[in-house]
């Protein structure tokens, strides 16, 4: 050998990547691409971040006391089963090293979020893909795609990059017809986009179940994204495991003080959550209005919409077209969507400026 050798499975691995935000030739562009919060992040949580930066040469609190205690209080749990992470995909990550490796399979739907697959093979582990249900996760065909090999199984719900939705009813049966050693993570990173009757009833379950962990993020409805700052709820046991190869100090001072108020800001957070509803249900009529040129909406539980190009209009071209609008979408062709655009739901005239090129480029493709 004349040089390190990776592992071969990490040669396997197609790196993440992250939503445009420039168009091919180098312009810049308004951003629909990464699933943020258009109205950009709560004055509460800015001032707390700002005020936070006071102190830079000292470490963070280790164990993120007061962002736990916040997070359990907002949601009636035990701050101690609390843990946090560099994003939920920390989390993610090391769920799928604590409880899968080399021989392992590890299991999830198809149009699941790319992460994903790219921990179960950073561990050794091979990912498993079960069948959709038109785009939806379908219970069934993942409770037939598991094997005895099967050590982790990841659902995303609502799911990116389909926005779709899983009832509480079927969040349960998975559960319950997964064998007690599978550890099965349910990722909520759109949780906050949902009203109160549509909660899918994962953080109650992960409050008695050993092999449940919750997952969710400060990137999205929050405004945090660029803080890095995800959490998950499991068992003592599960949390004792993960908390032994998490990174120290992931969550930076002013990352934690910032989660914390933004925890507390519930009028930022429905602010948020009625802006969205009300132009993600605006821009699917929109979408359903151009059925005759081949668009179609996923239905979407979540801050944006799959556009199913199936007409003379394609994908790419709509991409393309939105780019000379200002606009950066996400094409899906590495997630096996070649013919889907995701599009991040923004203000009101982002919305209508992209529906009235979308409506453009259908009627004159």
């Amino acid at each position: 050998m004349t040089k390190p050798a990776p592992k071969d499975w990490i040669l396997g691995i197609s790196p993440y990547v992250p939503g445009k935000s420039a168009a091919d030739d180098g312009r810049q562009l308004v951003k629909l691409s990464a699933n943020e919060n258009p109205l950009g992040t709560g004055d509460a949580a800015r001032a707390a971040l700002v005020a936070a930066t006071v102190d830079l040469a000292t470490y963070p609190d280790p164990g993120a006391t007061k962002l736990r205690e916040a997070i359990a209080a907002a949601h009636g749990l035990d701050p101690a089963r609390v843990i946090y992470g560099t994003g939920s995909d920390e989390l993610l990550h090391i769920a799928a090293s604590a409880y899968a490796g080399p021989g392992d399979e590890v299991l999830y739907v198809r149009y699941g979020f790319s992460v994903y697959d790219i921990a179960a093979r950073r561990v050794g582990a091979t990912p498993v893909i079960a069948p959709d249900a038109d785009y939806a996760t379908d219970v069934d065909a993942l409770l037939a795609s598991v094997t005895e090999k099967t050590k982790v199984v990841f659902l995303a719900n609502p799911n990116n990059p389909t926005g779709t939705m899983t009832s509480a009813q079927d969040i349960a049966r998975l559960h319950a017809g997964l064998r007690p050693d599978i550890l099965f993570v349910l990722d909520q990173a759109y949780a906050e986009y949902l009203d109160a009757d549509e909660d899918d009833g994962g953080l109650e379950l992960a409050k008695n179940a050993p092999n449940m962990f919750v997952t969710r993020t400060f990137s999205k409805i929050y405004g945090l994204a660029a803080e890095r700052i995800g959490w998950g709820y499991a068992s003592a046991e599960v949390i004792d495991v993960l908390h032994r190869i998490r990174a120290p100090f992931n969550v930076t001072t002013a990352g934690q003080a910032a989660a914390v108020a933004a925890v507390n800001d519930a009028g930022w957070v429905e602010a948020s959550r009625v802006h969205n509803r009300k132009w993600r249900e605006w821009l699917a009529g929109e979408v359903a209005s151009l059925s005759n040129h081949g668009l179609r909406a996923v239905p979407s539980k979540a801050n944006f919409l799959l556009i199913l190009f199936e007409g003379r209009l394609t994908a790419e071209a709509a991409m393309k077209g939105l780019w000379d609008e200002g606009f950066a979408t996400r094409w899906l062709p590495g997630q096996g969507l070649p013919n889907g655009l995701r599009i991040t739901i923004g203000t009101e005239d982002q919305m209508r400026r992209v529906a009235a090129r979308l409506r453009a480029m259908a009627e004159a493709a």
